[in-house]
């Protein structure tokens, strides 16, 4: 039996004594998980990934899972990363994880051809730079995003001639504008999820009324989508051009004005990996897993 550590939050912990508002998700991911490696003799351990006492030498291998506040201290989290790897296979690997924790990776992918959800990158999201955003786009709507950043954290929605907020509800340092784009709310955004390169399924996320983001957190549901052939080659190409071999991921995609699918972000660090939407996840994943191990 491998003994594998699936890299978490304390507050995710079952026994934290105030759990995070979106434990369910969590749970209801570690457990597709946890049965389906279980056939393979494959024990799945969830530990805090800060946790002072870990012991990395009790492990066969680490998963980063639901790390989900790792972007408050993303030094201390890829420091600890680092040292887990010296040690340990440690998936996904973790010179992708640097180069996706920073969501300037989007150039990356446009460079080779994925095609991308148009974005400013910029140094700060102060009043001059979200001001001359609208133009630089050809938008009346922009979406504010921090570089380093999860969950909608600290990001903004703006019309043109809106009232900027205070800075402390902006990125606070580098940012990414990107324009707004309305399927979002009347379409929906694609998450399509891989494991170790083979497709595994598609959920579609609508925001809750009158809002856009697409976190089941914020109101947003979440359904199954039916992927045609055409829609999961072009998520694979994000998949494809990343700097490793990826044992999870997720594509997230919206439809453009112009009615193509183009990438909002990949997700290779610590996706929701929607297991209710996809019941062959756990054999995907625990396939891929045991094939590296």
């Amino acid at each position: 039996m491998s003994s594998v550590a699936y890299l978490t939050c304390a507050g995710l912990l079952p026994k934290a004594p105030r759990r995070m508002a979106d434990a369910w998700e969590h749970d209801l991911q570690i457990s597709a998980l946890r049965v389906a490696c279980a056939e393979h003799r494959i024990e799945l351990h969830d530990v805090a990934w800060n946790d002072p006492d870990l012991d990395v030498a009790a492990f066969d291998a680490f998963l980063i899972g639901t790390t989900w506040d790792y972007t408050d201290v993303p030094g201390a989290f890829l420091g600890r990363l680092a040292s887990i790897a010296m040690a340990r296979p440690l998936f996904n690997d973790l010179d992708a994880v640097r180069w996706n924790l920073d969501k300037s990776y989007l150039r990356d992918l446009g460079d080779a051809g994925v095609p991308v959800v148009p974005t400013l990158f910029e140094a700060s999201a102060d009043d001059a730079t979200i001001e001359r955003s609208f133009d630089a786009l050809g938008t009346d709507q922009v979406v504010i995003k921090p570089e380093v950043g999860a969950g909608a954290w600290r990001q903004v929605k703006l019309q043109r001639g809106d009232v900027i907020p205070d800075a402390s509800e902006r990125p606070p340092d580098r940012t990414l504008i990107q324009p707004y784009l309305p399927s979002i709310t009347t379409e929906g955004e694609y998450s399509f999820v891989f494991c170790g390169g083979t497709y595994s399924h598609c959920a579609r996320k609508r925001p809750a009324q009158g809002d856009y983001r697409s976190q089941a957190m914020y109101g947003a549901n979440e359904e199954v989508h039916g992927a045609t052939d055409a829609e999961i080659d072009l998520a694979r190409k994000a998949i494809d051009a990343a700097p490793a071999a990826l044992l999870h991921a997720r594509v997230d995609m919206v439809r453009d004005t112009n009615g193509r699918l183009v990438l909002m972000e990949l997700e290779i660090i610590e996706p929701y990996l929607y297991p209710e939407q996809g019941p062959e996840l756990g054999r995907h994943f625990a396939d891929a897993l045991a094939a590296r191990l």
